[in-house]
């Protein structure tokens, strides 16, 4: 399998490449040159493990690793979640249904991409012998994530950027508190938009990536969509077979790079009547939707701070096979974005998707009414899915984080305090972090003065 950029001007790259690259030279974003057909036993099966559901659709895009590899790296990433199924389908009533992401060492659907990513990381220091500096921005969940999984790991140091002030005190708990010497968690002052688009501009450098052995962790980096496509065909395998038809997914995003995986997947076969996109009061990707602007605007703090974003990076994704993968067309269209920070995406087809927004109160409420409804407790970012729900159709509502991870508002919403061991037992631990500018310059220098 071949990986081709959006924007044309790099050469294909396999998988391999397009791992350890994250983002292209010419500053796009890589898709597969083609989208395989998932296999049709796999819709007809019942639910397989996850890790060898996992094996059968990393298989599809990656040819460097030899399959037996593969099988052990996919082994390590998920043989510890929490639940047997790893992303278990709940049934709240005859046609709703919640997938739990939130069984991993992070308690967020994150962890489905960053404990493969840590491992191939792993995997690619011992196989080329040059150590790496991963880098990336966070709007909560991310950074813990990949901090989880490349915490003491030989050879790779991890730099995290976070917008100070913006994210839940558990998540950041979560990055500052592994007592890990590899991990550098780095508060700015500004939003995530503000860190990612460092990441970016550092990551654009070819001099700077080179110099620095930078990997990326965000969704920029294929390999994590490539893994969250598996968990959409995981849910579909555990669905009753009455409800396998006209499969809503309703996704809370604010970066785009988890409804994009379902989004490919629906492509190589999987059933899905629509994709719900579920925002919160940050809600660039639900006007889009419903008009074909892509505008940003002020970033909001909201109760679902993972979605506090206003530039979702893996639209440029979606752009590309809205276009046809006319990747000149995709190009031009990202300059006028970047020259204009507005974009009108001519016959723009979202028939695939609906899309809500939920400002601070609809989440309360629909924390509320889902406890008082199927007695069952969602995350604030979960909450952003069963606004405006259609209880006519089957949905299923992807749970992206745990409970436990948003004290204050689950207790703001129901009076109750979630908890979870892992997170009462950060409270006990001191917290370490690193105050630096957020500029390019500032955090190219800290990078290189910290560089593995």
């Amino acid at each position: 399998m071949q990986f081709v950029s959006t924007r044309g001007g790099s050469d294909p790259v396999s998988f391999f490449d397009a791992f350890a690259n994250g983002l292209a030279p010419d500053g796009g974003l890589y898709v597969p040159k083609n989208l395989p057909l998932l296999p049709s036993d796999l819709l007809i099966e019942d639910a397989l493990p996850y890790p060898a559901l996992a094996w059968d659709i990393l298989g599809l895009f990656d040819s460097d690793h030899d399959p037996d590899h593969l099988v052990e790296i996919v082994d390590k990433s998920y043989g510890d979640f929490s639940d047997t199924m790893s992303a278990p389908l709940i049934q709240l009533s005859d046609n709703q249904f919640v997938l739990e992401l939130f069984h991993g060492p992070t308690l967020s659907f994150k962890d489905f991409g960053l404990q493969l990513i840590g491992n191939l990381f792993e995997e690619q220091i011992e196989r080329t012998g040059t150590t790496i500096n991963v880098l990336g921005a966070t709007s909560g969940d991310t950074g813990s994530a990949a901090i989880a999984g490349l915490a003491d790991k030989k050879g790779v140091n991890a730099f995290v950027l976070y917008p100070e002030g913006r994210i839940s005190k558990l998540q950041e708990r979560q990055m500052t508190c592994t007592g890990a010497d590899n991990i550098f968690p780095i508060p700015i002052k500004g939003s995530f938009d503000d860190a990612q688009a460092i990441v970016k501009e550092l990551m654009g450098d070819l001099k700077t990536k080179e110099e620095l052995r930078l990997s990326a962790i965000n969704s920029i980096n294929i390999v994590r969509i490539l893994a969250q496509a598996v968990y959409y065909v995981h849910a579909y395998m555990q669905l009753p077979p009455e409800n396998r038809d006209d499969v809503n997914f309703v996704v809370p995003t604010g970066n785009f790079g988890n409804i994009f995986a379902g989004w490919m997947v629906h492509q190589m076969g999987l059933p899905v009547d629509q994709f719900v996109v579920a925002t919160n009061q940050n809600d660039i990707l639900c006007r889009l939707f419903n008009t074909g602007e892509y505008e940003p605007e002020a970033v909001l703090p909201s109760y679902a701070p993972s979605m506090d974003i206003q530039v979702a990076s893996n639209f440029e994704r979606f752009l590309y096979y809205h276009n046809e993968k006319d990747a000149d067309k995709t190009l031009s269209q990202m300059a006028e974005f970047m020259a204009n920070g507005t974009l009108t995406v001519p016959n723009f087809d979202a028939s695939n998707f609906e899309a809500v927004a939920c400002n601070d109160e609809d989440v309360l409420r629909n924390i509320k009414a889902v406890k008082e409804t199927y007695d069952y407790v969602v995350d604030p970012h979960t909450a952003c899915g069963f606004q405006d729900l259609d209880l006519s159709k089957t949905n299923v509502v992807l749970a992206t984080a745990h409970a436990a991870k948003f004290p204050d508002v689950i207790k703001k919403a129901i009076g109750e305090v979630p908890e979870d061991e892992s997170l009462e037992a950060l409270k006990k631990k001191k917290q370490v972090k690193y105050a630096v500018e957020a500029t390019p310059e500032a955090i190219k220098a800290f990078v290189t003065e910290h560089s593995a």
